[in-house]
């Protein structure tokens, strides 16, 4: 039961915000009583930190089982926010944005994490992409991953951009093509190409 609560959850949490979403509406969906969810949870912040770690668990996840599959560094990057788009595709606004605000010390656990996983995901396919002769090889490794993490991140911090899911998530893609353009070799733009076409035929 309590895989099924967390379940539910992350995905009412993730369409509809943190904030929005009550215990009351997680206990409906799941056709039980407020009492058995508070068997399991003592309150919701309680339900809302377990539920950000089983998702963030199941995002690194499927990162790993990506980068298993042997694509090149960009067809790589291109697939891993695919993951993204395909988890916020029916969120009317963004979650990250109200976790931050309305619980903000489970946010603060929550990055400290994602810094982790993002700066050995990010290494490893600079490394990758450099071999492949799809990156340059004379990039300064770290300050082109606190380039691309202060990007990817401050979308959602900043009030320059609007709080819709659809178009953040548009933004996010917007963004990775200027990340690979600045560290790209000309092999490498030609596969950038190549991934932008796939990415508009699908729109």
């Amino acid at each position: 039961m309590r895989d099924k609560i967390l379940e539910k959850a992350g995905e009412l949490f993730l369409n509809l915000g943190f904030k929005s979403v009550t215990m009351d509406d997680i206990a409906r969906e799941l056709g039980i009583s407020k009492k058995t969810l508070y068997k399991y949870f003592s309150n919701k912040a309680s339900l809302v930190s377990a539920s950000t770690d089983t998702i963030q668990q199941s995002i690194a996840d499927k990162v790993s089982l990506i980068k298993s599959k042997h694509y090149n560094a960009i067809e790589e990057e291109f697939m891993i926010k695919a993951i993204f788009k395909e988890m916020f595709k029916n969120a009317k606004g963004s979650p990250m944005y109200q976790l931050k605000k309305y619980y903000p010390e489970i946010y603060a656990k929550l990055m400290d994490k994602e810094v982790c996983i993002f700066e050995e995901c990010n290494s490893d396919n600079l490394k990758k992409g450099i071999e492949q002769g799809l990156y340059r090889s004379e990039i300064d490794m770290q300050m082109t991953m606190n380039f691309y993490f202060t990007l990817i991140f401050g979308i959602f911090d900043s009030d320059l951009f609007v709080k819709e899911m659809k178009e953040l998530v548009e933004i996010e893609y917007k963004v990775l093509e200027y990340h690979i353009r600045a560290i790209a070799t000309e092999k490498g733009l030609k596969e950038l190409e190549k991934q932008l076409e796939i990415i508009n035929q699908n729109k």
